[in-house]
């Protein structure tokens, strides 16, 4: 690997994949949203968000649809401090124009780039293979081929490991795992791989297919057993501020998770919705919430919590 690369990371997933690789030394910049591992933190931000703070979770999708049909993005780039740190690789994304920063917000910034641009890499992963796909590109792009395997294969084997952890003979619970308040919608992507492997059913959403949106007279009609709330960009804080949106459902209190106490909050903002190297911690927490459902209980480490109203 060069060690003068010079490395800029649009989105926070990207930003812990270069991290894994042994490329922390090489950031030079970063998104608003890119706060982890720590260190991350001390690199210039180089975007950031028309969305206010604050916003509940209708609000944000009304301001999204305003800025959406005004022709706007959701995000801005500071051209000149990108242009400035010169890097040598940009790493993006084309997953979701909502979620991060994609290559149609970077061409003001590589319009009047002086030299040779940089190479872009965007990742698009739909599923836990296409995520491995993006760790073997930002190694093939970077030098770090054999650190990439590495990588891809220890989190192959956690995966297996708790896969593996799963009595056959027990059954499975049902879980709906809830990736937005209101509208309400269906945790997709690699969402349900996590599950299956963490020994549970998921509802509503099938791997590899795009988050969509759930109406409430199905999620009554399937009756979880389980019901996991995890919103994306959302940490365990700002769920229970939103909480209400889900609360104030006319089906809410009559569903049998909510009435047995299955109902659990995770922090989808830097676990299930960043499709990185935590995604394996990721299928650990549904594993550590089934034991809770079966009674078994488990340690609380913070990233998750049963809610009981």
């Amino acid at each position: 690997m060069d060690r003068d690369l010079k490395l800029v990371s649009l989105l926070p997933s990207a930003t812990e994949i270069a991290v894994a690789l042994g490329l922390g030394d090489n950031l030079v910049g970063r998104s608003h949203e890119c706060d982890f591992p720590a260190p991350v933190k001390s690199a210039p931000i180089c975007t950031s968000t028309r969305l206010e703070k604050g916003l509940r979770s209708i609000e944000i999708d009304q301001r999204v649809q305003e800025i959406v049909t005004q022709g706007l993005s959701l995000y801005e780039v500071d051209a000149p401090l990108l242009r400035g740190l010169s890097p040598d690789i940009i790493l993006t994304q084309t997953q979701c124009a909502v979620c991060a920063v994609t290559p149609d917000d970077l061409t003001d910034a590589l319009a009047n780039w002086m030299g040779d641009p940089p190479k872009l890499i965007s990742t698009a992963p739909d599923t836990l293979h296409d995520v491995w796909g993006d760790i073997r590109a930002v190694g093939a792009a970077s030098g770090r081929e054999r650190e990439a395997s590495r990588l891809i294969r220890d989190l192959k084997n956690r995966l297996a490991v708790l896969s593996r952890s799963v009595p056959a003979e027990t059954p499975r619970p049902r879980i709906a795992a809830i990736e937005w308040f209101d509208p309400l919608m269906a945790a997709g992507n690699w969402v349900p791989e996590l599950i299956s492997i963490a020994g549970g059913e998921s509802l509503f959403a099938t791997p590899g297919e795009h988050s969509d949106f759930l109406a409430w007279d199905d999620l009554a009609a399937a009756d979880p057993d389980i019901v996991i709330l995890m919103p994306c960009g959302y940490q365990i804080p700002q769920s229970l501020a939103d909480i209400e949106a889900v609360e104030g459902a006319a089906h809410w209190a009559n569903l049998r998770a909510v009435k047995a106490g299955h109902v659990y909050i995770a922090d989808g903002h830097h676990f299930f919705n960043r499709p990185g190297p935590r995604l394996v911690e990721s299928a650990e927490i549904v594993a550590a919430i089934i034991e809770d459902w079966r009674g078994a209980g488990h340690p609380n480490p913070g990233h998750w919590m049963r809610y009981s109203g």
